[in-house]
């Protein structure tokens, strides 16, 4: 498919003007620091997209931003911002704003302002730009610290395939995977513990959890705790209880957690961070990005690696470009006929290989 070209539309004349009159000015930094006359910049974090306006959470409070809309928790002020045009000028490929950056912003009408510093990105959730072939990167989450995928271990029943599923897109996305084990009052935690100890001895943190018990529940908070956290997993897993538990004051209705995180989503792949009422920067976002992103941008030779039990033999084996399928002198297999990679993570593996859910 055909690139589709980038083209800004404004809204505002205002804005339209200053866009043309910076036309001609030559290109700068992607982060320039600013100038005398800008001391009132006020630093922020985009938590959501509204086309090319993004709202930005202003750190603190701030006399010149009084006029901001309330968003989030008593206190928060949040503007409606777009991007100064010499930033425009210098978008490439890639994202040049995504929610989860750390903006610099200067506060202009009522609850309105520019976005005039982006800072540098310590980790994105991310995939291939579509609509073109050319190497491109689509932000769907910037600065994102970690993923909770939480499954039930009742009531669903688990499908751990589906949980594996999560893992690769967490592992190709660098982005560390904690496991929440819900509702272990159904099941008692030795049964819960012996569905997901696997994932332990693999490396993965398991958190053993019950909104009934209040298990698990005050180490759910100190994880999330001044974090941008993806929070992922099945429907009726019990997010929406788990969050009411590490913090009642949300009063989320079961099952409304979707409601919760989906406010004025306005695209399918659309990332919103939504800020939690303890830790200044406490967030939760729920996105396609980890929820829903396929893995056609996975190369199958790749595949193996983001399986943290397979990657170790990746390399061993008798051909580069082995599938672990097939081919003979394959030290995958032979792990998994050793007993070191457990045969329900390799199969789990080849269904993903080849496309089966």
């Amino acid at each position: 498919m055909a690139r589709r070209k980038y083209e800004p539309t404004y809204e505002y004349e205002e804005f339209e003007a200053e866009f043309e009159s910076l036309a001609e000015e030559p290109r700068r930094g992607r982060k320039p620091k600013p100038k005398k006359a800008s001391a009132n910049l006020l630093p922020g974090i985009v938590i959501r997209a509204r086309g090319h306006h993004y709202d930005v959470l202003l750190d603190a409070p701030d006399e010149a931003a009084q006029s901001g809309t309330q968003d989030g928790r008593a206190g928060d002020t949040v503007l409606l911002c777009e991007v100064r045009g010499r930033l425009l000028l210098e978008k490439g490929r890639d994202t040049l704003v995504a929610v989860g950056d750390r903006v610099w912003v200067m506060p202009h009408g009522k609850g309105r302002g520019w976005i005039e510093r982006i800072e540098e990105r310590h980790s994105v959730l991310s995939r291939q730009q579509p609509g073109t072939t050319v190497p491109a990167e689509d932000v769907i989450l910037a600065n994102p610290d970690q993923a909770l995928v939480v499954f039930a271990v009742a009531q669903p029943e688990p499908h751990l395939r589906m949980l594996d599923r999560f893992l690769v897109i967490a592992e190709a996305n660098e982005l560390p995977a904690i496991i929440c084990a819900n509702k272990i009052d159904l099941t008692g935690e030795a049964q819960a513990r012996s569905l997901f100890q696997p994932y332990e001895e693999i490396g993965y943190r398991v958190i053993y959890a019950s909104a009934v018990t209040r298990a698990g529940i005050d180490e759910l908070r100190d994880l999330l705790l001044d974090r941008i956290t993806v929070v992922t997993g099945p429907s009726g897993v019990g997010k929406s209880s788990l969050l009411n538990a590490i913090h009642p004051d949300l009063n989320l209705r079961t099952g409304d957690l979707r409601d919760f995180l989906d406010k004025g989503r306005h695209t399918t792949r659309a990332a919103q961070l939504f800020h939690l009422p303890f830790g200044r920067r406490t967030f939760v976002a729920d996105t396609p990005g980890i929820r829903e992103l396929g893995l056609y941008e996975i190369d199958p030779a790749d595949l193996g690696f983001y399986f943290v039990d397979i990657k170790p033999f990746v390399n061993d084996c008798r051909y580069p470009n082995c599938t672990h399928d097939h081919e003979p002198g394959c030290a995958v297999r032979a792990a998994v006929e050793a007993g070191k990679i457990r045969r329900e993570r390799y199969e789990s593996y080849l269904r993903l290989l080849h496309g089966d859910e």
